[in-house]
């Protein structure tokens, strides 16, 4: 049976990857993106399809539907895009996470919530599980999004505790893939741009600081299989690859798959607040939703580096 799903943020990399799986399920999607930092191009294919329907609608603003489940992607997810306005950053995440609660409520509808590895911050013990509080600066300039996220998840929790709203809610790890932009600062989508076009590869720090990098079907997986486990299981739980890289080391696979590439490494200042070790425990993941990430990284920067050599033709 089809359900009626809102995907709040759909429009964006991640949420229209999301559209499109549960369109593939026969679902009807309503994608609710006000392009703030998207093109509408990410769901042009979806357009003509009856299932689909697209709003043009900011999250801040209260929404009224009827809806079955509700994925609440909404808020700018890259240092690029969430620092250009920071207070509309924390608004689209605290403002936005009440009006979709709110929607979920009318419509004793599930929600689920796109948190963040990034509510660990800088973390101080490694790897990370959901059990760690975070190591987390109020007032530098990514607070406008960890606190924002931070908050967004108490208020999921405290709409459960006094309200029983059906919540799910997921912290996601460094993700990439094709329909990312060229343009939003995120490492995976820089360096293969920078390595495309023949500029220098540009490393913050001296490049030892390490991330874990999942690709986008994996993370898809996760939190369809999250949102719809049967087991009561809310969270919050880390959807990631703990397969843990350097920065330096995946500019040179980058290099590796791009061989015509004439880029050369440069250095400059580790940028303020930059986490130094980024690496989820997903024990949660494979007990509760018998989930783990399947895809290698060589063989997911493939698939993304002909969708960016695609976009640059």
């Amino acid at each position: 049976m089809s359900k009626k799903i809102l995907v709040a943020g759909g429009a964006g990399f991640i949420g229209s990857h999301l559209c499109k799986r549960l369109l593939d399920y026969g679902d009807k999607v309503i994608c609710l993106d006000n392009l703030q930092t998207c093109n509408k191009e990410n769901i042009n294919e979806f357009l003509l399809n009856p299932n689909f329907t697209f709003v043009l609608h900011d999250v801040t603003i209260p929404f009224q539907t009827e809806v079955d489940e509700i994925y609440n992607l909404a808020c700018p997810a890259s240092p690029v895009h969430y620092q250009l306005d920071p207070i509309k950053t924390t608004r689209t995440s605290v403002l936005g996470a009440i009006n979709m609660l709110d929607l979920a409520m009318d419509n004793n509808a599930k929600i689920l919530q796109f948190s963040t590895s990034e509510i660990y911050g800088d973390p101080s013990i490694h790897p990370q599980p959901e059990s760690y509080w975070g190591n987390v600066n109020t007032t530098g300039i990514r607070s406008c999004y960890d606190e924002g996220k931070r908050c967004a998840e108490t208020l999921f929790f405290d709409y459960y505790r006094q309200f029983n709203t059906k919540i799910r809610v997921v912290r996601i790890f460094n993700t990439y893939g094709p329909k990312m932009a060229e343009n939003d600062g995120r490492v995976v989508s820089n360096f293969i741009m920078q390595a495309l076009k023949g500029e220098d590869i540009t490393i913050f720090g001296v490049g030892n600081q390490t991330r874990s990098f999942q690709y986008i079907d994996d993370l898809i997986e996760g939190v369809i299989k999250m949102m719809n486990n049967d087991k009561n299981f809310i969270g919050p739980v880390n959807i990631g690859n703990s397969n843990e890289f350097t920065i330096k080391e995946l500019a040179e696979i980058i290099l590796k798959l791009i061989p015509e590439s004439k880029s050369k490494i440069i250095y400059k200042d580790l940028p303020k607040d930059d986490p130094k070790r980024r690496k989820p425990v997903i024990d949660l993941a494979k007990q509760m939703l018998d989930w783990e990430p399947k895809i290698k990284l060589e063989e997911g920067l493939k698939k993304t580096i002909e969708y960016f050599k695609q976009r640059i033709k």
